[in-house]
């Protein structure tokens, strides 16, 4: 055997340093059992040819290798026990199985040999493995019910219906799990222990099984893993919180919520502690306190909460403090408020008045005067426009006032609250108001100048 070992080697050195070469792309092929197989082989020399050889071998573990084909000069010359199982082209000197077998798994050796000035010979050696496909392994969990943390213990189990040379993997969010103090596997990595089970060791589990050919992962499972509770905390919408102590204003409603990390969800009681008694006043999350009218009064209260697969329960205490600085305030709002409320209507009162006068006297001497020129003669209004003396407006600003006096046909006038009419102007031709009256001052005055000038001369 090592003879022969020695004489194949020999022979490959001498071929590559003469110039011939037999390569192939892998030493070692996985193949598919049912499937065709192909085994590339490529060669080259540098020296010329007169003839070309090409042998294929199989061997099995301690056995001696048996003849499969070969060619001489692209002429080839099978075993005609395999003459159907295994075909080469020539010069092409690789070789292809078809279908494989177990039984076909083994080495496949390869031999060129080159006819020239001399003989020259390379061989390689290619291993075949034949596996069946990895079928989708499914996990299964016992107990199916779940265990409690800290007491109960998990098992997985991995099953495959169809594969070979399986390799197993378990797998923790997408990742490998590791050997440790509560985890631990089977000889062949297809079951993994959990003892005991923990919080920590929630989420989703998968198997990942593998061989040459194949990889399948199981699809996610997730253990029933009963915890808690943990981490219970009390808090409130309202209120001002310090540490234990919740001070709420007088008057005030202020809803407590209750919670802690548990699977299954808890159950919670709410206690309240009076006189050294306590007594439950509700179940349930959540809570709503309304402050009695009693200042500087304290309450305590106990959140507990249950779970009831674990059988572990935790509690949480709160005082609340009741103030009356909530009642204060609104009391000052409601003292302050009507102040308010009168002098605002007040102010409101005032400004209305003060518009209702501002139009009346706006438009009341308005309509009178109007009606009082409509009246008149339209030879006196001309006249009153063209000799009233106050033809610059700026001196007939001013305060004006309505003043009636009798008329000739008997119909009494609005009596004059300003004084006597002035002399020279008589009932008849007098027409009623202040600024009629100036219209015939200058008139006057006119006629007396002109009758003081007359008697000068």
């Amino acid at each position: 055997m090592w003879l022969r070992v020695l004489t194949v080697l020999f022979l490959f050195v001498a071929g590559v340093c003469l110039g011939l070469k037999v390569t192939v792309p892998s030493h070692t092929v996985h193949g598919i059992r049912g499937q065709a197989l192909y085994l590339p082989v490529h060669y080259g020399f540098r020296t010329p040819a007169s003839g070309i050889q090409i042998i294929w071998l199989f061997e099995r573990l301690h056995t001696m290798p048996k003849y499969l084909l070969g060619s001489v000069n692209e002429s080839v010359v099978p075993d005609l026990e395999y003459q159907h199982k295994f075909t080469m082209m020539p010069p092409n000197a690789s070789l292809l199985i078809n279908p494989l077998q177990f039984t076909d798994e083994g080495n496949y050796i390869v031999k060129v040999n080159i006819q020239g000035n001399g003989t020259l010979s390379s061989s390689q050696k290619i291993q075949v493995t034949v596996d069946d496909p990895v079928m989708k392994p499914v996990v299964q969990s016992h107990p199916d019910s779940g265990a409690v943390e800290y007491v109960g213990n998990i098992t997985l189990t991995c099953q495959v219906k169809g594969g070979t040379r399986l390799v197993y993997q378990w797998r923790k969010n997408g990742k490998p799990v590791c050997i440790n103090s509560s985890h631990s596997f089977s000889p062949q990595n297809n079951t993994l222990w959990i003892v005991p089970v923990t919080k920590e060791d929630i989420g989703n589990y998968s198997c990942l099984v593998s061989n040459p050919v194949s990889e399948v992962e199981s699809d996610v499972i997730t253990p029933t893993i009963y915890y808690g509770p943990y981490g219970l905390q009390v808090n409130s919408d309202k209120g001002q919180k310090l540490g234990e102590v919740f001070t709420v204003d007088l008057g005030e409603a202020i809803l407590f919520d209750c919670s802690a990390d548990s699977y299954p969800p808890n159950t919670y009681s709410w206690i309240q502690r009076s006189d050294n008694t306590t007594y439950v006043i509700k179940h349930g999350p959540r809570l709503e306190v309304t402050s009695e009218n009693v200042a500087q009064k304290t309450a305590d209260y106990l959140c507990c909460a249950y779970n009831n697969m674990t059988g572990r329960r935790d509690e949480a205490r709160f005082t609340v403090v009741i103030t009356s600085v909530g009642l204060e305030k609104l009391a000052q709002k409601g003292k302050s408020l009507s102040p308010l409320a009168s002098i605002t209507g007040i102010s409101l009162f005032l400004i209305i008045s003060m518009c209702l006068l501002f139009l009346w006297k706006k438009y009341q001497p308005y309509k009178a005067i109007r009606q009082k020129l409509e009246g008149r003669p339209e030879s006196e209004y001309r006249k009153a426009q063209t000799f009233s003396g106050h033809e610059d407006a700026l001196g007939d600003f001013g305060i004006y006032e309505f003043v009636a006096f009798p008329d000739a046909s008997g119909i009494p006038r609005m009596p004059n609250r300003s004084g006597p009419a002035p002399d020279g102007v008589t009932g008849q031709d007098f027409h009623g108001t202040v600024y009629e009256v100036i219209q015939h001052i200058p008139a006057q005055q006119q006629d007396n100048n002109t009758m003081e000038r007359r008697e000068s001369s």
